[in-house]
């Protein structure tokens, strides 16, 4: 018998016994759907949470200011002014491989007015710099410039979903807008930036769509703030191309030791380093999912092997007769392997277009990415097909040995 008429007769048979082959496969449609709806999912949040360490910059050291209160923050700024321009000067100055540092400070705005609108909204303090070091693209108008900072220009940048909700259709270059009690002139608007989550991994990402950007000089001078709180908010420190990420903080750290008494008023945030820790969360995530869904593909197989047991059983008489014929045991242990193969095959079929349903479903409705990589489906369905072809070893080299005069005998 070849393979070709091996095949049309299995299926023959399945069709024969719709129900029993339908269930059999399920086990094998769960398992490769599974797989793959799992590792859409893993190579989605993969895909996001990389996009999320870029907006930081895997180039840079990012160097936050604590959040102090009360008598913490009493005592602290007995031995430190917190994060500040001397901080910023003092890291350019002596650690090699730091190619600009950007101070940032965040403004709490309790009003933000244009015209008869009043919207909600983040405000940041920013160095000329800090628009190429933070990944920042204009759609119109232009950014903060050395003068902007150098003379306290009351003029900002606007997030594309803050200005369509302060100016709506009109133009908002050269408009002006009211942030507490400072009047500033718009001079540029931000493209929109795609996934605007606040934070990764707990540190904030500081979306733009929302955002108004001022000169830091500005910010410092013309806004109100707590007298004890830190100078400034952040620091976006970008290393050239031959330094490591990791290597040149932990300089950083010990330059800011010294330079904060000792005080632990700071963080530092390495993108490049957050980028290596959710790439091994994820492949453990993989891991752990993938050999979720391999156990329903094992428990596919043990179905496999237990229906094809059965059908030797019941075929016990077709075999004898196929063996007087002049079958040989290699043309019996062919036909089961080829029908166990089928069932295998036919199950991975449904299972991709399954796993295809399941990974479509999830984007849609929870809104969470999804990838579905020809890897995902090329491992689901060999596995399947592998695990199928061995679960009908056992019952195909049954079925080849056994004695034809006995099983002419067999009722």
């Amino acid at each position: 018998m070849n393979y070709h008429e091996a095949f049309l007769s299995a299926l023959s048979h399945l069709a024969s016994h719709k129900l029993r082959s339908a269930l059999t496969t399920l086990g094998v449609v769960f398992g490769v759907g599974a797989v793959i709806a799992m590792l859409s999912i893993g190579a989605g949040a993969e895909l996001q949470a990389q996009g999320m360490i870029e907006r930081l910059g895997l180039k840079n050291v990012l160097i936050r200011a604590e959040t102090l209160a009360g008598d913490q923050l009493q005592e602290a700024r007995k031995k430190s002014a917190g994060l500040s321009f001397r901080d910023s000067e003092a890291i350019l100055d002596a650690v090699p491989g730091v190619a600009g540092v950007a101070p940032k400070v965040e403004i709490d705005p309790y009003a933000i007015v244009a015209g008869t609108t009043t919207a909600e909204g983040l405000v940041y303090g920013v160095s000329e710099s800090h628009g190429e070091l933070a990944g920042l693209r204009l759609s119109r108008g232009r950014f903060l410039d050395a003068w902007d900072v150098r003379d306290h220009a009351q003029v900002c940048v606007v997030g594309k979903g803050l200005a369509e909700e302060l100016f709506g259709f009109t133009d908002p270059l050269g408009s002006w807008v009211k942030v507490n009690d400072v009047w500033l002139r718009v001079v540029g608007i931000l493209t929109a930036s795609g996934g605007e989550a606040d934070s990764f991994e707990g540190v904030p990402l500081g979306g733009s769509s929302r955002a108004i950007y001022v000169p830091v000089t500005t910010a410092l001078r013309k806004f109100d703030r707590d007298a004890l709180e830190s100078p400034l908010t952040e620091l976006i420190v970008r290393l050239d191309e031959a330094s490591e990420g990791p290597s040149t903080a932990r300089v950083i750290g010990g330059l800011l030791e010294r330079l904060h008494a000792g005080v632990d008023d700071y963080q530092l945030v390495v993108p490049e380093a957050l980028l290596e820790q959710s790439r091994r969360t994820q492949k453990l995530f993989n891991l752990v999912m993938g050999c979720i869904a391999g156990i329903s593909l094992l428990v596919g197989g043990i179905g496999i092997m237990n229906i094809m047991l059965a059908t030797v059983m019941e075929r016990t008489r077709e075999i004898g007769i196929r063996r007087a014929v002049g079958a040989r045991k290699r043309d019996v242990l062919v036909q089961f392997m080829v029908e166990s193969f089928t069932i295998s095959a036919v199950g991975g079929l449904a299972g991709i277009v399954m796993g295809l349903l399941i990974a479509k479903g999830i984007a849609a409705s929870a809104g969470w990415p999804t990838v579905v990589t020809p890897s995902s489906i090329l491992l689901a369905t060999g596995v399947a097909i592998t695990v199928g072809l061995a679960s009908g070893i056992y019952p195909a080299r049954r079925a080849a040995e056994l004695d034809p005069i006995e099983s002419l005998r067999y009722e």
